[in-house]
């Protein structure tokens, strides 16, 4: 009766089972490289990663250590993980996704034309012909990321707030600040004061 009434509590739990499921990163062994995936060795089981030409162009040579910051897309049909070599770029991956038009794949293409601080540019400057340079994203599309993002981003380029170093526990509290709300400019701003 009792593993009952739990089991009734966990499934009764105001967040969905599938919400709560997320690799946040890998760190393993690179297994082997394609035209837009990696195979992470990680204790024996290869995880196939989607990725950017940049994170595939950042994680080294086959058979080295590597850690890559994941993202999990899961569907009806389908989970997928999505690596990427810094936080900052899973954290664009986050914001470009949530651009009605804007899948995975594009946004990966975005990313693979654009390094984060080249898309911040971007943005904050709302050049359109720049994120257009991605294989996928016609004039309208990116038009729409330019004017959506410019609002979420606050439209702060780089150099507007202290550079946070990229891994480690400035990086990571800049990826939570943004994940809870924050823009990026307030979040790398907090955390360089905090620091000081």
């Amino acid at each position: 009766m009792r593993g009952r009434i739990a089991i009734s509590a966990s499934l009764a739990s105001p967040v969905p089972l599938m919400s709560q499921v997320m690799i946040a990163h890998l760190k393993g062994r690179l297994d082997s490289t394609g035209i837009d995936h990696a195979v992470i060795d990680v204790g024996g089981v290869g995880y196939l990663v989607g990725a950017s030409t940049k994170t595939l162009a950042a994680i080294g040579p086959v058979g080295e250590a590597v850690m890559l910051h994941t993202e999990m897309l899961v569907a009806e049909d389908f989970i997928r993980l999505v690596g990427f070599a810094t936080a900052s770029e899973r954290d664009w991956f986050r914001l470009l996704t949530g651009v009605q038009g804007v899948g995975a794949r594009v946004a990966l293409a975005i990313l693979s034309a654009l390094d984060p601080a080249d898309l911040s540019r971007a943005i904050a400057a709302q050049d359109k012909a720049m994120v257009a340079r991605a294989n996928g994203v016609g004039p309208k599309l990116a038009e729409r990321i330019v004017r959506e993002l410019k609002d979420k981003i606050g439209g702060v380029a780089i150099g507007g707030a202290a550079p946070v170093a990229a891994g480690g526990a400035s990086a990571d509290a800049v990826s939570a600040m943004l994940n809870l709300g924050f823009r990026p400019a307030e979040a790398s701003a907090a955390v360089a004061a905090a620091e000081e």
